[in-house]
């Protein structure tokens, strides 16, 4: 069955296949699927680093003295 989603082709060693397959196994998922959502979350733990890098950032800025009250804003 064809498909519109693009394909990447990726070349493993064997431990870490074996390792993704025993994963995909477990969860009664195919390999692709099981592949598809690891690296879904390792993208999600790249961003979640990016922005507590970026809050770190912001954090060491933070002026309380330059702070609106919730009066003044509302």
């Amino acid at each position: 069955m064809p498909t519109k989603n693009p394909r990447i082709n990726v070349v493993l060693e064997m431990p870490l296949y074996k390792s993704v397959q025993h994963l995909a196994d477990k969860e009664g998922v195919s390999l692709s699927l099981k592949v598809r959502d690891l690296i879904k979350e390792a993208l999600e733990l790249e961003e979640d680093a990016a922005l507590a890098a970026f809050a770190e950032k912001r954090e060491k800025t933070f002026s309380k003295a330059k702070t609106l009250k919730h009066s003044e804003v509302w």
